[in-house]
C-alpha cells in the first residue's frame, strides 16, 4: 500500500486528533516559536538580567546605614548649634551694658579726682556735696547693671584682677600684698572690665 493511501487511512481513522494537531501547529507557526522547543531554565532571582536578591539587599542595607550615620551627624551638629546659640544669647543679655560701662569708667575716675581736691570756701564745699550726690546716683545706676569695684589695697596681689605697675617695701606686710591702689578696677558681674592698677609689696 502506498504512503499516501496510508496517510489517508490514518486521517480517516482519527479525524479529531488530526484536527487538533493541525491547530497546534498553526498556532505555533503564527507565534513564531518552534512547537516542541523545550523551555530554558532561568536561575532564581536573576530574571531579566537583574542582580541576585541577596546582593541587592546588602546594597540597600549599606545605603540605609550611611543615611542613618549622616542623619545622626546632622542632628548632633544642630544640637551643638542650638547650645552655642543659647549660650551666646544668654551672654549677650548678661553683658549687654559692657560697652557702655567701659566708656563710663573714665567719668567715675574724674569724679574721684574731683573728690580728692581740697576745698575751703562754702560755695566750693556746697558744689562738692552736689557732685557727690550726682556721683552716688550715677554709681547706683551702674551697680544695678552689675558694676562691681575690685578690692585692692591690703589684699593679696591677684594677676587676674590686679595690674602691678610699681613695687614697694613694707616689712609689716607679707610679700605680694597690694600697698596702694593707683587706679580703681571694675568688673561687670563676673567679667573684668578693667583691672586695678596697683603698687605691690616686694
Amino acid at each position: 500500500m502506498s504512503e499516501e493511501k496510508k496517510k489517508d487511512l490514518n486521517e480517516e481513522s482519527n479525524p479529531e486528533e488530526t484536527a487538533e494537531t493541525d491547530q497546534a501547529t498553526a498556532a505555533s507557526e503564527k507565534a513564531g516559536a518552534p512547537v516542541d522547543e523545550p523551555a530554558k531554565d532561568v536561575p532564581s532571582g536573576t530574571e531579566g538580567g537583574e542582580e541576585p536578591v541577596e546582593d541587592r539587599t546588602g546594597e540597600l542595607e549599606e545605603a540605609l546605614q550611611k543615611s542613618e550615620d549622616k542623619y545622626l551627624r546632622l542632628l548632633s551638629d544642630f544640637e551643638n548649634f542650638k547650645r552655642r546659640s543659647a549660650a551666646e544669647q544668654q551672654a549677650a543679655e548678661k553683658y549687654r551694658s559692657q560697652r557702655l560701662m567701659t566708656e563710663l569708667l573714665p567719668v567715675l575716675d574724674n569724679f574721684g579726682r574731683a573728690f580728692d581736691t581740697e576745698v575751703s570756701s562754702e560755695e566750693a564745699i556746697a558744689l562738692k556735696k552736689g557732685m557727690e550726690m550726682i556721683y552716688q546716683s550715677f554709681r547706683t545706676a551702674m551697680e544695678k547693671e552689675g558694676l562691681v569695684e575690685i578690692e585692692s589695697e591690703g589684699k593679696e596681689f591677684d594677676p587676674n584682677v590686679h595690674h602691678g605697675v610699681m613695687h614697694g617695701e613694707d616689712e609689716s606686710l607679707p610679700s605680694g600684698t597690694v600697698l596702694e591702689e593707683l587706679q580703681k578696677g571694675y568688673m561687670l558681674k563676673d567679667r573684668i572690665l578693667r583691672p586695678a592698677m596697683v603698687k605691690v609689696n616686694q
